[in-house]
């Protein structure tokens, strides 16, 4: 047994509440073993030194490094102890606090068995029941539609059709979107992903100088209301980026620390160096290269009650849900008081982090219940869209973003090929559609909620911002007709229940990717073939084939098909 790579921890992504009275218990081993049985050894833990319970645990995913084997547990009693059972070639080993052992102490197991000293049910992390069948659309609001055409609009700087600058300005509104919610909803789209609403002198609004009203670029408060409820309507779900890692110069708290430097009871709401903010000079912390976007010191409990006074409003405006803009930058603290008052006024309110790197720290239940999921982006460029990676390499960082969290929270990932800061996915793809056909069909069922960026149905080209901001081809003069006819067929996907509750192993087989999604009863396994042709034999019913005839997947591949277990 190699023995620096076995490992396990409690109350971590190694063992956790899946609800009230079940653990997932999860060991990792070396990935190269050669192991004929993995037991996991439990018991109430004042009984375990007299009598144990014995659970075989299963391979459950590998990721090129380490083999994670993993088991279930339901609990008679809450109070839970346990130790590892090793059988590897004839060999028998335990693995307990004290490490990897060729015998053990039952007598003494006190005082080295791993445990969950009581399963409380308010810290088993809870699925939103709604995010089960969730399919987001992002819209990037002034390249979206267009619905009002008696406002003011002496600020549009760029015909419609145009490419557009990092300045322009294309004249998209919040009429525009419920105008289209109806096309919406007929391509599988059931939640809105917005970009900034509220004032801000830029075309993203992400530069906030009021929190509290609409932008009249896009409309009223009223507009924003009405789009609220017509979404509700259809039942579809919304949720908002918002911008609380910092604001625009203009906003009037850091306008009175120019005007009175230390004198203003908002001087320590920012982050300045000196007596006074100077903007030429950016001599207090902001966004990126932005000395525009001064930053707020979310440190201050007074800033940190202002802000999620804020976002309790947008909730009780009708928001479903917050898209935290820049979170890694925001102070915990700020974030763990936010979500106890986001849920406070909406239990089943959404909250999602940007964070583009490590995220497991905010993940653990008093944070945010999902992040947007760049490493699963990034693995689908180099898959799917640039060949860069082979299917067991894919396969492999794949199942390593899977085992770092729980269940539940794998579940809530906002997962997308593309969105505002990045190029558009048919342009890695080269502009081959199938390509992206091919990655959309991975993205709906991989476990978490599929996001699509808006103009991807057409689709939509562009390179890096502004370039992927296009505006939207509402002539659909510039459509793939056959392309949009599979873009829906996949989205419906979606509708399936192993899609949305089933578990999930991720595996390469004979050069192929393979993502299987299982309830108790059925089976949907998607095959994805980005390699020379492939023999291969579906089984059951297909509900998705490209590229394949029966016998042969072809190159950029995929069928999916459902079978009884």
């Amino acid at each position: 047994m190699n023995e620096y790579a076995i490992y396990h921890r409690p109350e971590s992504e190694f063992a956790y509440a899946l609800d009230a009275r079940t653990l997932r218990i999860v060991l990792r081993v070396a990935e190269n073993e050669r192991l004929q049985a993995v037991e996991l050894l439990y018991n109430n833990k004042y009984d375990f030194t007299k009598r144990r319970n014995t659970a075989a645990m299963k391979l459950c995913a590998s990721d090129g490094v380490f083999a994670y084997y993993g088991v279930d547990v339901t609990l008679a009693d809450l109070r839970f102890a346990y130790i590892f059972k090793i059988n590897e070639q004839g060999k028998t080993y335990y693995y307990s606090e004290s490490g990897l052992t060729e015998s053990y102490d039952f007598a003494l197991a006190y005082y080295d068995f791993f445990q969950f000293p009581f399963l409380n049910s308010s810290d088993a992390v809870k699925r939103i029941p709604w995010t089960e069948s969730a399919v987001f659309y992002q819209i990037f609001i002034d390249r979206f539609c267009r619905g009002n055409f008696t406002k003011n609009d002496g600020y549009v700087t760029q015909k419609w059709e145009k490419i557009p600058t990092a300045k322009s300005y294309c004249g998209g509104d919040l009429q525009g979107i419920t105008q289209k919610l109806g096309y919406l909803a007929e391509t599988g789209i059931n939640a809105l992903y917005l970009t900034p609403v509220f004032t801000a002198n830029s075309n993203h609004k992400y530069n906030i100088s009021s929190y509290t009203v609409v932008d009249p670029q896009f409309g009223s408060n009223d507009d924003l209301c009405g789009l609220l409820e017509a979404a509700h309507a259809r039942g579809m779900r919304v949720i908002l980026d918002t911008v609380f890692n910092h604001c625009d110069c203009t906003h009037k708290y850091f306008a009175d620390a120019i005007e009175k430097g230390r004198a203003s009871e908002y001087y320590d709401w920012f982050l300045i160096e000196g007596d006074f903010p100077d903007i030429e000079r950016g001599n207090y912390a902001h966004f990126a290269d932005c000395k525009y976007m001064p930053k707020w010191n979310t440190n201050n409990a007074h800033v940190r009650q202002y802000l999620i006074g804020i976002a309790a409003a947008y909730l009780q405006t009708g928001f479903d849900g917050l898209r935290l803009d820049v979170a890694d930058e925001v102070s915990h603290t700020m974030w763990r008081e936010l979500r106890e008052a986001v849920k406070t006024v909406k239990p089943d309110a959404l909250i999602l982090g940007e964070v583009w790197h490590e995220n497991t720290h905010y993940l653990r239940g008093n944070e945010f219940d999902g992040v947007m999921n760049y490493r699963v982006q990034k693995t689908f460029i180099d898959y799917f869209a640039c060949g860069k990676i082979t299917a067991k390499e894919a396969a492999n960082r794949l199942n390593r973003v899977l085992m770092q969290n729980f269940e539940q929270v794998n579940a809530m990932m906002l997962n997308f090929l593309d969105n505002h800061d990045t190029p558009r996915f048919l342009r890695f793809c080269g502009g081959e559609k199938e390509r992206l056909l091919t990655a959309l069909c991975a993205l709906v069922l991989f476990p978490g909620m599929p996001c699509i960026f808006y103009g991807t149905e057409l689709p939509l080209d562009g390179g890096g911002d502004p370039d992927c901001r296009r505006t939207f081809d509402w002539t659909f003069v510039s459509q793939d007709k056959a392309y949009f006819a599979r873009y829906k067929q996949i989205l419906a996907l979606k509708k399936e229940l192993c899609a949305q509750t089933g578990n999930t192993k991720i595996k390469a087989e004979n050069g192929v990717l393979k993502i299987v999604r299982e309830r108790t009863s059925e089976r949907i396994t998607a095959v994805f073939n980005m390699e020379t042709a492939r023999s291969f034999a579906g089984a059951g019913k297909m509900l998705y084939e490209q590229n394949y005839n029966g016998k042969t997947l072809g190159l950029n591949g995929v069928i999916v098909f459902k079978e009884k277990i």
